[in-house]
């Protein structure tokens, strides 16, 4: 289907399984690449949407010089926005414990930036996902937190996990964005290349 991409040595700059898996159900031939510690942090004075797209274009810098004329590079960030608020990765597990705790019974907003670059082109795009959570006891989130330890994640949680199947209440957008790859927008702006 997207034949258009077959001049393209594509790359996936993540190290995140999940989007490799998504990635890899487009059935395009891909690579992973993955540089150590790429500084991922902003602007204090972006917000929203702004931020994982700013993050996702500063990636896409980083390998910059792995770039040939025939790369097509695909970089992504994540994060959880919640009354004005970003949760991001949490740096250990009382810090996701928290996160989990601020954000039971409520509605949040996933959102996720994507840089398609190439030596010639960079097309930036964000999408957000609304995401609501049931009231989730200590106990439920310390059994969470214990078993799964979602440090890797923005707002300390895997929708695809135990506490999206007893957590989520509701969900407005894209499943896939909230797993951390909006998918069917990637398809679509990759169609367009």
């Amino acid at each position: 289907m997207l034949d258009n991409l077959l001049k393209y040595r594509i790359l996936l700059a993540s190290n995140s399984p999940r989007r490799r898996e998504l990635l890899g159900g487009l059935g395009i031939s891909y690579e992973v690449v993955s540089l150590p510690e790429i500084d991922e942090s902003y602007p204090q004075n972006l917000q929203g949407s702004e931020i994982p797209s700013y993050i996702a274009q500063k990636k896409a810098e980083a390998y910059k010089n792995m770039m040939t004329q025939d790369t097509l590079l695909i970089t992504a960030d994540t994060i959880v926005w919640y009354d004005g608020k970003v949760y991001g990765k949490p740096f250990d597990e009382e810090n996701a414990r928290q996160m989990l705790r601020e954000l039971s019974g409520h509605t949040h907003t996933v959102i996720t930036g994507v840089a398609i670059t190439t030596c010639k082109l960079q097309k930036v795009f964000a999408v957000e996902s609304k995401v609501t959570f049931d009231a989730i006891s200590d106990e439920e989130i310390d059994y969470y937190v214990t078993k799964y330890k979602p440090l890797d994640k923005a707002g300390a949680y895997g929708i695809q996990e135990w506490i999206g199947y007893i957590g989520v209440t509701g969900l407005e957008g894209s499943y896939f964005n909230v797993m951390g790859l909006p998918i069917q927008r990637l398809y679509k702006e990759l169609k367009n290349i």
